[in-house]
């Protein structure tokens, strides 16, 4: 299948229009003509290089929303003209432990990239979103439920597991004392989604002023993590907290913050962090935990929560000749709180 799409033809290049090749369909695969594509920093950091060498030309793109336009023989879950959805993953080894366990992220061969991956059959290099079109295994092909606006759903393919997923497996229900690091592109998802589930929610912020957002998302309360008396107010209130933030910082202010039993995730920085003071832990039996996305299973059920109790991204719609603006505002945190590309914007 010929395509379009935009890609990084080098580490310091921008984003510029490619014309390639989708792989014939298998039994297995679906093809999709792609709606919408969130925009995530994940994108940025692959196509210059940050987390190590990839490939070039490279089409970015792992927030999906899109139609089904053809089905492999053997595909029965969908077919042609479904509403469908593509995370961050396309394959996995679909035999080790935990992918029988639906933990398809940690895949103990390694998944496959939606891009910056190698396709598991013939070793070619896979391309993201940013495209008119994409062919993906029918297994890690999403439906998209009914009510969910696709134009605005697609950060929920990242954002939204990224942050759905420790939720879940700490167990947060109603009454659950949750904190959130950061309010940006993660951390506003992880608020909307805590307060969905019924958990009390604080936003930790480094300056003031962030009250309105946060109270808009569902916070209800906002601590200014330099102010060492609210900080300290604070102490042992958390069963859980939600690190978003995406560069190297320290942890140690936030750790007397958990209850006996309290848990610290790591969810955005991926790298060297500051020295952690083990005294927190150990006197409060605290931890330190890092998630990355969910399995299918646990995307489809973040999914269909999302769905049941309207809950969405905020986001920016931009056109596809937008997007190095909108990575230059993204570096800049000028974004509230996604960028998605409406994709019928690509041909223009």
């Amino acid at each position: 299948m010929q395509t379009t799409g935009f890609a990084a033809y080098a580490p310091d290049a921008p984003l510029a229009p490619w014309s390639f090749e989708r792989r014939d369909l298998r039994a297995d695969d679906v093809a999709l003509e792609i709606l919408f594509s969130g925009v995530c920093h994940s994108d940025l950091h692959t196509c210059r290089g940050d987390w190590g060498p990839t490939y070039n030309p490279i089409v970015p793109g792992h927030e999906i929303v899109g139609r089904v336009i053809a089905t492999g023989s053997a595909v029965t879950a969908h077919k042609e003209g479904d509403l469908v959805a593509v995370g961050c993953f396309v394959d996995s080894c679909g035999h080790c432990d935990n992918c029988e366990k639906d933990l398809e992220q940690y895949c103990r061969n390694g998944f496959t990239g939606t891009y910056g991956g190698r396709d598991r059959v013939t070793g070619d290099p896979t391309q993201g979103g940013y495209a008119k079109h994409i062919v993906v295994k029918d297994h890690f092909v999403l439906r998209m439920p009914e009510g969910l606006d696709p134009s605005k759903a697609a950060p929920l393919l990242c954002a939204g597991i990224t942050t759905w997923s420790p939720l879940r497996q700490w167990n947060v229900s109603a009454g659950t004392r949750v904190g959130v690091i950061g309010l940006g592109g993660l951390g506003h998802m992880a608020v909307k989604l805590a307060a969905a589930l019924g958990a009390e929610v604080s936003v930790f912020s480094r300056t003031v002023g962030k009250e309105a957002d946060a109270a808009a998302l569902g916070a209800g309360k906002v601590v200014i993590s330099t102010d060492a008396a609210q900080m300290k107010a604070a102490a042992g209130g958390f069963d859980l907290i939600i690190d978003t933030v995406p560069v190297k910082h320290d942890l140690n202010p936030y750790l007397p913050l958990l209850d006996v039993d309290g848990t610290l995730v790591i969810v955005g920085q991926v790298g060297p962090m500051e020295e952690a003071v083990t005294v927190p832990l150990i006197m409060g039996r605290r931890r330190i935990a890092g998630s990355l996305v969910g399995g299918i299973a646990e995307t489809q059920e973040m999914l269909d929560f999302c769905a049941e109790k309207g809950v969405l991204p905020e986001v920016e719609m931009i056109a596809m000749a937008e997007i190095n603006e909108a990575w230059d505002r993204m570096e800049r945190s000028d974004v509230r709180y996604r960028f998605v590309i409406d994709m019928a914007t690509l041909e223009g």
